[in-house]
C-alpha cells in the first residue's frame, strides 16, 4: 500500500471513530470509501492466481489435473458456475456447495483422500481457499441463480431457511437475530438483511472475501461456520449438509445479484 493511501485509509478510521450521534450516512459513506480504496488494490488476486495453477496442475496419486471437474455447466466449464452453486449433481447424489464439489472432483480425478483434499481449510492461504477464490472470479459479472429444478434443491432451501430462523444454543441465537431487521449495525459493520432480496444480494455476490482483519480470504462456508461459532452452536462440521443448506437458502434470499467477488471485508 502507497504511503498516500496509507495515510488515506488512517484518516478515515480516524474519522469513523468519532462519528455525530445518528449520522449513520456519514458512517456508510466513510466504510465504502475504505473498502473502494482496500478493493483496488485485493490481495485475493494472489489467491486468484493461485487457485488457477492448482486448477490446472496434475497432482495426486493419478496425477490429473482438475480441468475435467464438472461444477455443474459441464467439465472444465468454470466461467458462472459459482453463481449457480450450491446445486445437486447426479453423480454425487448430494446437493454440493463449491468446497463440497471441488472436494468430489479431488478424490475422483485426483485420487486424493477427503482428509488430503481438505487438509488445512480453515488456515490462510489454504488451496481450498485459492481454488475457490479462481472459481469464483470467473462468475464476476454473473447473476446469482441456484437451481430449484430438482426436489433435493427445493428440501435444501427450506431446510437452510429452518435453521437462518432457529434459536438454540446458550445464548439463544438464529441468524436471524442479527439478519432480519435493516438499519442494524454491529461493530461499524453493516448487517445484511436475508429477509430483503436488495440486502441479502448485498452481502452474497461479494463471497468468497479477502478478510482485512484476517489477512486471508474467506469462504462462504469458512464465515458460516464462524458465525455458528459465535453463537455458541455445537461445532459445525466442514462440507455438512447443514452448513451446505444454510448457504442454499441464502444464495436463494440472494438470487438475481450480479456476482462481485472476491469482495474485501473488514
Amino acid at each position: 500500500m502507497t504511503t498516500w493511501r496509507r495515510t488515506s485509509v488512517l484518516a478515515l478510521l480516524a474519522a469513523l471513530a468519532t462519528p455525530s450521534i445518528g449520522d449513520d450516512n456519514h458512517v456508510t459513506g466513510e466504510i465504502n470509501k475504505y473498502r473502494q480504496m482496500l478493493q483496488e488494490g485485493n490481495p485475493a488476486e494472489l489467491q486468484e492466481l493461485r487457485g488457477e495453477e492448482l486448477w490446472t496442475t496434475p497432482r495426486g496419486p493419478r496425477n490429473a489435473t482438475l480441468e475435467q471437474c464438472d461444477l455443474g455447466l459441464g467439465k472444465g466449464i468454470v466461467a458462472g458456475a459459482y453463481a449457480q452453486l450450491p446445486r445437486y449433481f447426479a453423480d454425487a447424489d448430494q446437493v454440493q456447495d463449491i468446497e463440497a464439489r471441488l472436494t468430489y472432483c479431488m478424490i475422483t480425478l485426483q485420487g486424493l483422500t477427503r482428509d488430503e483434499a481438505t487438509q488445512g481449510w480453515f488456515k490462510p492461504n489454504s488451496d481450498m481457499e485459492a481454488l475457490v477464490t479462481y472459481v469464483a472470479t470467473h462468475s464476476r459479472g454473473k447473476a446469482i441463480a441456484i437451481p430449484q429444478a430438482h426436489a433435493r434443491e427445493r428440501e435444501f432451501v427450506a431446510l437452510g431457511e429452518e435453521i437462518f430462523n432457529r434459536r438454540a444454543g446458550p445464548l439463544d441465537f438464529s441468524c436471524a437475530t442479527c439478519h432480519s431487521q435493516g438499519g442494524k449495525r454491529i461493530r461499524l459493520q453493516e448487517l445484511p438483511d436475508f429477509n430483503t432480496n436488495k440486502s441479502a444480494q448485498s452481502s452474497m455476490i461479494t463471497w468468497p472475501a479477502y478478510r482485512v482483519s484476517q489477512s486471508a480470504v474467506w469462504t462462504t462456508e469458512r464465515r458460516l461456520i464462524d458465525c455458528l461459532r459465535q453463537m455458541r452452536y455445537p461445532d459445525a462440521a466442514y462440507l455438512s449438509p447443514a452448513v451446505i443448506a444454510l448457504e442454499s437458502y441464502l444464495q436463494h434470499q440472494a438470487r438475481g445479484g450480479v456476482m462481485e467477488a472476491p469482495g474485501i471485508k473488514r
